[in-house]
């Protein structure tokens, strides 16, 4: 007969590991992301690429 608490705790040790290395992988990548350098956003001005939208503006070729 198999010995169930046996297989309980192998499984339960088991699991705690996975979820120990889950809980380190996710704490080095918020270090990573909070240590890392801010992006390099730009609002555009809307009046010159509203000027971009309309076939209009475009040459002959690129309609």
């Amino acid at each position: 007969m198999p010995d169930y608490k046996e297989m309980y705790q192998k499984l339960f040790r088991s699991m705690t590991k996975a979820i120990a290395i889950l809980q380190e992988a996710q704490q080095a990548t918020e270090i990573m992301y909070i240590s890392a350098e801010p992006p390099n956003i730009r609002v555009l001005d809307t009046m010159q690429t509203a000027d971009c939208i309309f076939d209009d503006d475009l040459p002959d070729r690129a309609k």
